[in-house]
């Protein structure tokens, strides 16, 4: 392993550390459930389960990391607000705009855009998957209706 790798490592497990104390302040629960874990894989053998591993990470220009982390804290923030019951017309949800191959930034009109495109392709009557359209719907509805 390499000096790079280390590194990164150790500012992954502060950025675990700092959602820690943003969402559970000084005492995390002992089996909180983190954004992080959903994020970032720090093993050799990567389990599969997180969207980036430590590998992947080393392999980015600062710019492209610089974008993972932005994607990162807007999840910490958005779990952050849901929990303590704030909601904003602006926020939509970060994982089903992953879904949906749109980014974390997303506005309602490249959602609206983007779910046409997909309904095209997943609807039955167009020889697309039925459970990936009603998968689809639902998600949809969650975004637009603001029921997220």
């Amino acid at each position: 392993m390499n000096y790079r790798h280390d590194e990164l490592k150790r500012r992954l497990r502060d950025l675990k550390k700092l959602e820690g104390k943003l969402r559970f302040g000084a005492a995390p629960p002992e089996k909180a459930d983190y954004v992080w874990n959903t994020f970032f894989d720090l093993h050799a053998a990567p389990a599969g389960k997180a969207k980036y591993t430590i590998y992947r990470l080393g392999e980015m220009t600062k710019d492209e990391f610089q974008e993972v982390i932005g994607e990162f804290f807007f999840s910490v923030y958005y779990r952050l607000y849901r929990e303590n019951g704030l909601s904003g017309e602006s926020l939509l949800d970060p994982t089903i705009l992953g879904f949906m191959g749109l980014g974390y930034d997303a506005d309602i009109s490249a959602v609206k855009k983007r779910f046409h495109e997909l309904a095209l392709k997943y609807h039955p009557d167009t020889g697309g998957d039925a459970a990936e359209f009603i998968r689809l719907m639902d998600n949809y509805r969650k975004l637009v209706d603001k029921g997220n």
